[in-house]
């Protein structure tokens, strides 16, 4: 690229994208395209390039190359390009982390986000909404595996597998258990001859593989080896029981018992008996709810993350957050810590006048965009008739043998395509899906009370307030001192003041 000719002027690019679970027709590239090109023409700017990324899913950054590709080329033309135009802000990622980790990145570079949809820009205040705007995209992801997780629950709950799978000797219908016509009578031979304790798990599984059995995963097959052996006769559900990690609770089956409670747990004996060196291991538990700003908060002596755990007094346990380098000193009590955190976050909270004139200026700000999003409707409406009637005419020429047949599928297929677009733009439903009092009612609640926010939030939630905040973390010293800097966005707010917005004037009550 010579940046020779970028020396006047705005220049940007596009990103278009469109996962695997919408249907190209229905929210197509082209229609991507044609908006965003429309709204940078709108804002100034020549497009100089175009990405377009199918059948990509928006839950990760892996697996985007088009994306990666586009990060590498603002690299390389740095200062020759000023903005990415998407055609809304979830095109980039669902996820609010990686979204942010994306936009920092391209404004390391001096590019901005865009979005053709949405209200974005370069001041503050925009940059913030559109955080927000990210985080909403989140949120709506969070409540769709909520609502997933909520039903493979259900159905755990029920006696029913979740994992669409069942151990070997039953088989899968209509979701199902049921027994397998091929191995349920081998599968209960095995256990019997588990049973007798007279046979190591290599012999056992050397037996079962000479009748025959294998274990299927997917679509392969596999012989049965030792270690496997021991999985399968440490499942409860031979003996009726559904068991999960997941849901740590046991629950009664729909399906037929292989075994009983009585030879499943005399398995057990056998089983133990065979590593009497047997320890209980605790799982490493990296979201642990007594220690939420694990990690979070950083040594301010050699900048690694504090790491939590429990010192056993004369009378009681006590939790304590350390260093989780080498630095001696460098521990405090998690009340100490946690409180510290609470004070600051009250302390940044932005005053009730500020975040009053700044939700006013939000009212307008969308006011103006609702405005200008109903016009681009009110006229995709219009586009719409008209082709109708060009459809109609086409149809009835046709009819009356003035166009060809030939000539009919290709005008047909213009039109079709036209339709498709305006359609698109007719039917999306970005004004719907931010609804203002939804999003200015989270933003006075979160902006009210950081402290208590901090308070009401879980583990992820913590992170994503914190780092937001203070965008270069947290550190604790040896002093007992808590050393931060907070985000210019959020200093803006606490600070507001437009000129442009007489004080209530656009506010709802």
């Amino acid at each position: 690229m010579n940046n020779a000719i970028y020396a006047d002027g705005k220049y940007a690019v596009l990103y278009l994208r469109v996962s695997t679970e919408e249907q190209v027709d229905n929210f197509s590239l082209s229609t991507q395209e044609d908006i965003c090109r429309k709204e940078a023409e709108k804002r100034g700017y020549q497009v100089t390039e175009v990405f377009r990324e199918e059948g990509r899913s928006a839950k990760s950054i892996i697996g985007r190359p088009v994306l990666i590709q586009l990060l590498e080329y603002c690299r390389k033309h740095k200062h020759a390009v000023q903005a990415v135009f998407v055609y809304r802000l979830d095109r980039v990622s669902r996820i609010t982390a990686d979204y942010l980790a994306i936009r920092k990145k391209l404004t390391e570079n001096g590019v901005t986000i865009l979005s053709a949809t949405e209200p974005t820009g370069d001041s503050p205040t925009e940059k913030l909404v559109e955080t927000i705007l990210a985080g909403f995209a989140q949120l709506d992801n969070d409540i769709r595996s909520e609502r997933s997780r909520n039903g493979l629950k259900a159905r755990f709950l029920s006696g029913m597998i979740v994992s669409g799978q069942a151990p070997l000797g039953y088989s899968v219908q209509s979701g199902f258990a049921v027994k397998s016509k091929e191995s349920w009578d081998l599968m209960k031979k095995a256990w019997d001859l588990m049973v007798t304790g007279t046979k190591s798990l290599q012999e056992v599984a050397d037996a079962m593989n000479s009748w025959g059995m294998k274990e299927r995963r997917g679509k392969r097959e596999f012989i049965i080896r030792a270690q496997r052996v021991n999985v399968l006769f440490r499942n409860k559900f031979y003996m009726g029981i559904l068991a999960s990690k997941t849901y740590l609770e046991e629950i009664k089956g729909q399906h037929v018992p292989m075994i009983t409670e009585e030879q499943f747990y005399r398995v057990q004996a056998i089983l133990d008996g065979r590593n009497p060196n047997k320890l209980a291991l605790a799982r490493r538990n990296h979201s642990n709810p007594d220690f939420p700003l694990r990690r979070v908060v950083r040594c301010g002596k050699c900048g690694m993350g504090m790491t939590g755990g429990w010192s056993k007094g004369r009378n009681a346990r006590y939790a304590y957050y350390r260093c989780g380098g080498t630095c001696t000193g460098i521990a405090t009590k998690v009340d100490i810590l946690e409180g510290s955190v609470i004070q600051t976050l009250k302390e940044v909270t932005p005053r009730k006048e500020c975040l009053d004139m700044f939700i006013a200026f939000l009212y307008k700000t969308y006011q103006q965009r609702l405005s200008r999003l109903n016009k681009i409707k009110s006229e995709a409406d219009q586009e719409i008739a008209t082709l109708k009637a060009l459809r109609k005419t086409l149809v009835e020429k046709n009819l009356s043998g003035v166009y060809s047949d030939e000539v009919f599928k290709e005008q047909n297929v213009t039109i079709e395509d036209r339709m498709t677009k305006a359609q698109v733009v007719k039917d999306d439903a970005t004004i719907d899906r931010y609804n203002i009092d939804d999003v200015t009612t989270f933003i006075r609640t979160l902006l009210a009370d950081l402290g208590e926010a901090y308070k009401r939030s879980s583990l992820s939630q913590i992170k994503v307030l914190l780092g937001s905040i203070f965008p270069l973390g947290l550190s604790w010293s040896q002093e007992g001192t808590l050393n931060r800097e907070i985000s210019p966005l959020y200093r803006s707010i606490c600070t507001f003041d437009n000129g442009a917005i007489s004080f209530g004037a656009d506010e709802r009550t």
